[in-house]
Parts: C-alpha cells; sequence; structure tokens
C-alpha cells in the first residue's frame, strides 16, 4: 500500500528526512521519532487519544489488514510513502493501538557502507553452511544481512530465495535470481516456508529470522544439504548465539544439535549501534569463524571458552566486542564512556 492518513504519512516522511531510524504512535504521546537511537517528540504536533492513533493508523492499511490485527492483536507489514519505505508493526497496550515504524533505506547498502571487515567478505563467498547476523532490536542486522545479500547478487550466479515478515529491501535481480517471499502472503509460517523451499532448487536462503525450534531445525538440516543459509537472531555474542541454537532443543537433542552446529555454522556476526562522535551511528561487532577450536568446544560443550579463541585468532579475522571498541575508541569514532557501557566485565582502557 502507498496511500493513507496525510498525518501519519507526513509524520513518516519527516522521521527520514530528518535522519530519524523509527516512528512510534502510542496513546495520549505526541508522534515520537528515534533519531541517532535518541527517542524525540514531534513538539509542533499535538498529544494524540487512543482513537486519533488508531484512525491514523487504519488510514494505512485495508480492511483485511484491520480484520488479522483485530484478531492477532500484533501484525508486522510494509509500508511505502513517496520513496520512503518502512517496516511496521502494530500493536496492542493497555487496550490502545500503538504501532512502531522502522526506516529502511531506499538504497540497498553495499558492504563497504555498512563498513563490514574483510572477513564478512569471506564468510558471504562459503558454498554452504548458516552464517548468522546477531544483536538487539535497531542494532542494524537487516541492513547488514542485505549488504551481504548484495554482495552475493554482484559476485555469484545463484538462486537465492528470501523468507521474511515483512519484506524489507527491494532486490533487483543482477547476476542471482533473488524471490522474496513474505510471511502471511506467501507462505504460512516460517518453517512452512523452510520446509518446502528445496522444492524450488535454491543456492542461498534467506531467513529473516529463526524464531523456534522448527526453524532453527530446517535451517541447520538445510545447510548441511549444501546450502548457504543466511539469518538472524536476537543474540549478543557469539557464544550466547551457540546456546540459543543448542537450548531451543530438548536435552535428549541437544548432543546431535552440538554436532550438527559445529559441522554446519560458519561464522557469526554479533553486532550493536553506538553514537559516533559528532553524530550518526557506527556499528561495533564481534565476529566468530568457526574452526577446529571452536567445532571441538562446541561439540564437548564449552561454549564459554569459545571467547578466549575468538580473543587469540585475530589473524583469522575474529574479533571480540572489547577489542572491536577498542578499536573504534582509538579511530575516534566513539568515546571511552559510551564503548564501557557495552562491556560492563572488563575494562577498555
Amino acid at each position: 500500500m502507498t496511500n493513507g492518513g496525510n498525518k501519519i504519512n507526513n509524520w513518516l516522511i519527516a522521521t527520514v528526512q530528518q535522519g530519524g531510524s523509527d516512528l512510534h504512535l502510542v496513546a495520549d504521546s505526541k508522534p515520537i521519532m528515534r533519531i541517532d537511537g535518541v527517542l524525540t517528540k514531534i513538539e509542533a504536533e499535538p498529544v494524540l487519544t487512543s482513537e486519533q492513533v488508531k484512525q491514523e493508523i487504519y488510514s494505512i492499511i485495508t480492511p483485511e489488514q484491520q480484520a488479522w490485527f483485530e484478531e492477532q492483536k500484533d501484525y508486522d507489514f510494509a509500508y511505502q510513502v513517496e520513496n520512503a519505505r518502512f517496516r511496521v508493526n502494530l500493536h496492542m497496550e493497555r487496550g490502545n493501538t500503538a504501532m512502531a515504524a522502522r526506516a529502511i533505506p531506499s538504497q540497498i547498502p553495499t558492504m563497504e557502507d555498512v563498513m563490514m571487515p574483510e572477513v564478512a567478505y569471506e564468510l558471504t563467498r562459503m558454498p554452504h553452511g548458516v552464517i548468522l547476523v546477531t544483536g538487539p532490536t535497531g542494532s542494524g542486522k537487516s541492513t547488514t544481512l542485505a549488504a551481504m545479500m548484495n554482495l552475493i547478487n554482484e559476485e555469484r550466479n545463484a538462486h537465492i530465495i528470501t523468507l521474511e515478515d515483512p519484506i524489507e529491501f527491494l532486490f533487483e535481480n543482477k547476476n542471482c535470481v533473488i524471490e522474496q517471499r513474505q510471511l502471511h502472503s506467501d507462505m504460512v509460517t516460517f518453517a512452512d516456508g523452510l520446509k518446502h523451499v528445496l522444492r524450488q532448487d535454491p543456492d542461498i536462503i534467506m531467513v529473516g529470522e529463526m524464531r523456534d525450534l522448527e526453524s532453527i531445525a530446517t535451517t541447520l538440516t538445510l545447510a548441511e544439504t549444501g546450502h548457504l543459509v543466511l539469518a538472524t537472531l536476537h543474540t549478543y555474542s557469539a557464544s550466547q548465539t551457540i546456546d540459543r541454537l543448542i537450548d531451543v532443543f530438548p536435552p535428549h537433542q541437544q548432543t546431535q544439535i552440538r554436532l550438527q552446529v559445529a559441522l554446519t555454522l560458519r561464522g557469526v556476526i554479533s553486532q550493536q549501534l553506538l553514537p559516533r562522535v559528532g553524530g550518526g551511528r557506527v556499528a561495533a561487532r564481534e565476529i566468530m569463524v568457526m574452526n577446529p577450536a571452536i567445532a571441538n568446544l562446541v561439540r564437548e560443550n564449552k561454549v564459554p571458552q569459545i571467547k578466549t579463541v575468538i580473543q587469540t585468532s585475530s589473524g583469522m579475522g575474529m574479533t571480540t566486542l572489547a577489542q572491536d571498541l577498542r578499536r573504534l575508541i582509538k579511530e575516534k569514532q566513539i568515546t571511552q564512556e559510551i564503548a564501557q557501557t557495552y562491556v560492563l566485565e572488563e575494562s577498555l582502557k
């Protein structure tokens, strides 16, 4: 959909024009933008009542979408106004309708745009296996994943299938054929989409988010059968990511899953977005590349020791979050004080 209420469209456009990443509409508040990570009210606008918020939101969705939202109480969709595209989440809070809209850059970013290290280029060139981009909400996972997909699209001749909720960046075929499938409109669940994807002859599969046991299990199996799978998880570090992959399974399956993860996982890129000196934000990343030492630790259930291997494996392109924060401090991209809030357990001095 591209047409809707003038007010909400104006707020969305203003968010993009001011360099904001998100627009929030909640009852009993002015519209709120997030700019460089900071929440900022649109002071020129009045405080919105619950009914006004609902009217604005309902002006940009169809009656069918309204019915779905009223039944499920949560609804994700993509929305475009002028040249600005958004990933929108509708939800209920205290019985009121509310919205969070994330701005999606109009240009698909390059690896250079998101300042990815050389090891990330090497990961995207892997013939098969699982590559995970992780981090909290708002850490730029989707943008990083899009940059990696863009590189694959330029360098390889492959059939790519993406499973998304909703479709965010719109890819054009370059050297690859890309099919983008959206939850609800193109598939019932991520697990269903993954289950049937082999019949579609893919070389590379991108999963917007691995949400449950079934989607994680299917992703690992797809990697075992010779496919490259890129996906996201809401985890903060490489070791926490591996724990999440394994702990979602019942105890009697975990030994087998540890073997599967050791065999199929190629790398984990965990990132945070930090305020940059002079404005804007910059990504700090922990990068783990699967090597024999880490694979052995995964198999032997010694995941906490992985951090030590990462610390001593800079020659393979690995880095801990603390090491990357020190680099950013040295380059004067972030302040010591900001960096220290992201690694409470050790000093960065």
